[in-house]
């Protein structure tokens, strides 16, 4: 995939983004399961252990687009993309009392297990706001071998952004609308500018325009400390070295002092996306956690 100047479209290079999702996707099998009328869109990949990935805020499944090869080689990939998001219904408001998650918990939950089995042991991957949901995802269920987080929402602590985001959806046109989710790209997701190339866009525009669940204030409100205290189990907490949702190395210092079977990872130059930005050594991270 080359590496254009974003700023300037190219029907071209977008095309081309475009058919690699395409061929990707066509490698998977689609289960569409209900929950009391709710519809899950599960994709699945490769034959092995079941390793379930959870996308992060304005996602989709897409979000593990460049690790799905690497891991399903070794595993049976679930990527749901979650209520309120990309290909699966919008979940209902929550019930009073109920968390804002409680109406997607429930679906995931109920639609994985009539597919896999309640029984079966998982194990259990999550990006950004999907950390958060991960760890809600494996105290709700239950039979969670291992738990890794990429980049993950609720921590807490202070984030390091400079640089304000911009409202596409208040675009006028197209073309100030792209320009908008670029720099949303560079100001949230991703660090070294080659990283966003064609195909980064094209996930990031794909499924900005699918999300429909307002995941920012859910993970702004914490609750991952409490939730991996609760879980317990063998967890590996990954961020890059650049993100901007958190002060990556004394994050990961705190979560893992005093939790013997806690790893944390910072990889060294990538932003929020580390999964995207360093594929090859956040796959060789998760290879190993998992084996």
């Amino acid at each position: 995939m080359p590496v254009p100047d974003l700023h300037t479209f190219d029907p071209v290079v977008d095309a081309q983004a475009h058919r690699l999702i395409a061929r990707t996707d066509a490698l998977s099998v689609h289960h569409d399961a209900l929950h009391d009328g709710l519809r899950v869109r599960w994709r699945r990949f490769g034959d092995g252990p079941p390793l379930v990935l959870l996308h992060g805020g304005h996602g989709s499944w897409m979000h593990w687009l460049r690790n799905i090869e690497a891991l399903s080689a070794a595993h049976t990939l679930w990527l749901p993309d979650m209520p309120g998001f990309n290909d699966s219904d919008t979940p209902p408001r929550p019930a009073p009392g109920q968390e804002a998650l409680g109406p997607s918990l429930d679906a995931m939950v109920a639609t994985l297990d009539s597919l896999i089995g309640a029984q079966t042991e998982i194990d259990l991957g999550g990006f950004s706001f999907g950390g958060l949901v991960a760890a809600k995802f494996a105290l709700r269920r239950g039979g969670i071998r291992r738990l890794a987080l990429m980049g993950s929402g609720g921590h807490g602590t202070m984030r390091r952004m400079t640089v304000d985001m911009i409202n596409w959806r208040a675009a006028k046109d197209r073309e100030e609308e792209r320009a908008a989710l670029l720099h949303n790209l560079g100001a949230l997701m991703l660090h070294e500018p080659s990283a966003i190339d064609a195909l980064a866009f094209a996930i990031h525009d794909v499924s900005c325009h699918g999300t429909r669940f307002r995941s920012k204030e859910v993970s702004m409100a914490g609750g991952l400390q409490a939730a991996l205290d609760a879980l317990g189990g063998p967890q590996l907490l990954v961020w890059g070295e650049h993100d901007v949702t958190a002060d990556s190395r004394p994050l990961v210092a705190q979560l893992t002092a005093g939790h013997p079977q806690r790893e944390g990872a910072v990889v060294d130059g990538a932003g929020h996306w580390v999964q995207y930005e360093r594929a090859a050594e956040v796959n060789a991270l998760l290879l190993r956690f998992f084996a």
